[in-house]
Formats: C-alpha cells, structure tokens, sequence
C-alpha cells in the first residue's frame, strides 16, 4: 500500500496483520479533532422510523410524513427539502414494492445510488473508494450467509438504477461493507436511532483502551433555507496526547466487560483476535470481578454472582417493557444480596447501580437515584479511562440526578466534572456541551426551579406512591 496523506491530520499507512490504518501527521492534544467526515450514507433503523427525522436524525414529538411514500418523516419542509436529494429514489423504490424493506437492505441501496452518483468518492478527502473497504463475507457462518442471501434478494426486488445492473456477488460485498456501519444517536447522544457508513472512519483500527473517539454531531438545522443546513457528521476527537506517527485507534466495543469477552465479542462481530495491551495482560479484569473488601468466602461470591447475573437478566427484561416499578424493584433486591459481597468496581453491581438510578429518577425517587449515581460514578472513574464520553455521560446523569434531589452542590460539582470530559470527548458545538453550559444558571434560577421541582414531587408519581426503598443506603 502506497502511503498517501489524507490532510493536515492524519495519514493512511498499512498496519500490517490489521490491514489500513491511519496515523497522526502531527502531535495531537486532548479534545483536538483530528478529522471531521461527513456520512457516505445512512438510514433510520426500522423501529424508528416514525420517531425520528430521516435528515437529521433527531427525536421530535411532532414529524411530518413523506406523503409519496408515507415511510420518511421530517422536522418540517426544510428538513425534507435538504433530504430529497437523498431520498428521491428511495421514495420511488418504496412506492415500488409498497412496504420499506429492512434498515440494512436501505443502507445498501443508499450506498449504491451513492457509488453512482459519486463513484464511491463522496469528497475530495475520502481516502479509498467505498466498494475498495473490506467486506469480511468469508468469515460469515452458516447463519449470517443465509440471511445475507435473503438480504440481496430483497435488495435487487427494491433497487433500481435505470438500466444498471450488478451481480449478487458484487451486492453481497456491498452488504459486507455495509455491516462497518456506526449506529447513530439522537440530538443529546442518548440513544440509538440508525445506522451510517463513513468510509475513512473505517479505516480506524480498534484498541480497547484508545487515543480517539467517534461522535456523532447532528449538525444545525436551524436555517430557513435547507441550503445552509450543515450536514450530520461524525468527529474523531483525541483523548489525550497523541505523538506524531501515532497510530489513531477507537474501540469498537464498551470496556466495562472482562477481556475475554470483549475478545470474543470483537471475533464474533468483527472477525479479529484482539491483541491490545489491556486484553493481553487482562488489565483491570480484577477490579472488574472484585469481592468487597470485608473478603467474603469463594463460595459466597460465586453464589451472589450467579443470583447477579440471573437478575441483570429480568430486570433488563422489565427495562425493555417500561415497567419501572419492578426494575426499581428487582435493582433493590439485588444490591441488598451484594452488600459487603461484591466490591463497587464489580461489573454486575455497576450495571445495577446504573439501571437503579434510570429507574428511581423515572419514579421520581431522586435521593435514592441520586445515591445510586454517586456509587456508579465512583466505581466507573477507577475502570474508564479519565477522557472517556460514557464516563462524562454518567457523571452528567449523576448530576442531574442530585440537581433535582435539592443537592444542589454536589449537582453542580458532577456536572462541573462531566463538562471538563465531554468538552473532550464531544467538543464546544454538541448539543450535549451546550446543555451543560445552559445549567449554569444563576442561584435564584436554581432555587424556582427546585421548587417547582418539589411541588411537582407532592404529586402522586405516575407508579403511584409505593416506591421500592433499598435497605442498603
């Protein structure tokens, strides 16, 4: 591979067993952006298609429907006036054979109208062409091959590009590149709500701990003419001191999870042998599974572990049907169980914290929410790294969480912290940056809306008032 420099940045260069990767041209600091890239492509997933604008890609309450194929939604006209580029053929296709096809089959016909439309080269800092990325189809299992089949079978029913035509073969690779999609969140980051395929972004190999991350800005869309709309974009931003040279790394997974599996997770989806630093010598796969300190027996640990593990499960389950109550609930029982047994860095304790504070701020119980937060906090600073976005997301949410409990102090001082992260991680401009400005109201400002806080408090909760309160605290 013929070293070629992409920009100012970063430099495309081979990475050996890895194949591509990128480098730094030029030493990087924290919170720098080492490359903006606008999306090749990218769909709504099905479940949301009601929900959420197909340009911007933000949750909005009240959308207004494509009326030719009554599957898009927008924020308003000149939401829809800048999509329609975009979105014209697929409007057709859709009339076509009545009913969208799957986000997957989308994205593919997205990205062959593209390739047409640009070659595959979206813009002049576009370092390989699309259909020239790797597509992983000989790693498929029995399976994956089978709904990849179903897959392009779909598609070529759906496609169509005038008198173009293309093999199953060539399609079959567009599928495969396809699935190095980056799941898209909404305006706050918060969930996710499609999927788009950026080209020079896949070509950043992962490390489990690494020097950059990936955010999503959904650009500004405020503008009465679609024309000065800016484009949603993905931001590679540096988490610390990069050195010129530098290999660029992002992770493909989330740390908090034992190195074997992330490993095994990393094959499964990706088709590669991590080899990281933190996976080879397991670094803080102790912490992860650590007893509390009052040193219970093997015995004890492995029971509380397997009660754990059992009741992630249901509450997981009750999360997904909105049942509050009995998260709350099953949150409690199970914190009571791994009290003195379960250290506060222990992923299973962790993983109930967080969904006990979700559940208890849902249910207005924000002391308990907040206590929660607290301990969730402390036990991720001593497992993420300290630049880390879901570390700044949990702190945010923690002080959030005390804001509204009336712990006005110790609310301020977690979002005083999650700013100083995110500012890295998510830069001056995103939406979640300037919410976090926007809380540095006055003390008056404060005060009236804690008290309206509290009257709203004396009203029956909409659980009603029997709130599961842990024993624990």
């Amino acid at each position: 591979l013929t070293v070629s420099d992409t920009g100012p940045n970063v430099q495309l260069f081979d990475a050996g067993d890895k194949g591509h990767g990128l480098r730094a041209t030029k030493e990087l600091s924290a919170g720098d952006m080492v490359f903006s890239e606008p999306g090749f492509a990218a769909v709504v997933y099905d479940s949301m298609a009601a929900k959420v604008c197909h340009n911007c890609f933000r949750r909005q309450s009240k959308l207004h429907r494509c009326a030719q194929c009554r599957f898009a939604y927008y924020c308003d006209r000149t939401c829809q006036t800048a999509c329609w580029e975009e979105h014209k053929l697929e409007c057709a296709a859709i009339r076509k054979i009545v009913t969208a096809p799957n986000a997957n089959v989308r994205l593919a016909a997205r990205v062959m109208w593209r390739i047409h439309k640009d070659t595959g080269l979206g813009t002049d800092n576009q370092l390989v062409a699309v259909d020239k990325l790797e597509d992983h189809l000989a790693d498929l299992g029995e399976e994956d091959l089978k709904q990849l089949k179903t897959n392009v079978g779909h598609f070529f029913e759906y496609w169509s590009y005038g008198s173009k035509q293309h093999s199953s073969d060539y399609i079959s690779h567009i599928f495969g590149i396809v699935s190095n999609g980056l799941p898209l969140t909404d305006q706050r980051g918060l969930q996710k709500v499609g999927v788009g395929l950026f080209p020079n972004l896949c070509l950043v190999n992962h490390d489990c701990w690494p020097n950059c991350t990936v955010i999503l800005n959904n650009g500004n869309q405020s503008a009465l003419n679609s024309a000065l709309h800016s484009k949603r974009r993905i931001e590679l931003r540096a988490l610390g001191k990069i050195s010129e040279g530098q290999e660029l790394t992002v992770s493909y997974v989330d740390f908090l999870n034992l190195s074997t599996d992330r490993k095994k997770k990393l094959k499964d989806l990706h088709f590669f042998d991590c080899t990281c630093e933190h996976c080879t010598q397991q670094i803080k796969d102790d912490l992860m599974m650590a007893a509390a300190e009052s040193k219970p027996s093997a015995d004890k640990v492995k029971e509380v572990t397997a009660f754990s593990k059992e009741n992630v499960e249901k509450i997981e389950a009750a999360h997904a049907q909105g049942n509050f109550h009995e998260v709350a609930r099953l949150c409690c029982e199970t914190l009571e169980k791994q009290e003195n047994v379960l250290a506060d860095t222990n992923l299973y304790k962790l993983r109930v914290l967080s969904m006990a504070s979700e559940a208890l701020s849902y249910l207005r119980a924000y002391s308990e929410a907040a206590e929660y937060a607290r301990k969730m906090v402390e036990g991720y600073t001593k497992l993420y790294h300290p630049n880390n976005p879901q570390l700044g997301l949990a702190i945010m949410k923690a002080g959030v969480a005390h804001w509204h409990a009336g712990q006005i102090e110790q609310g301020h001082g977690f979002i005083c912290r999650a700013y100083s992260i995110l500012m890295i991680s998510h830069g001056p401009n995103h939406a979640i940056t300037r919410d976090l400005e926007g809380l540095g109201h006055s003390e008056e400002e404060r005060s009236v809306e804690l008290q309206a806080e509290d009257s709203r408090q004396c009203s029956p909760s909409p659980g009603g008032p029997h709130t599961p309160r842990c024993s624990t605290q």
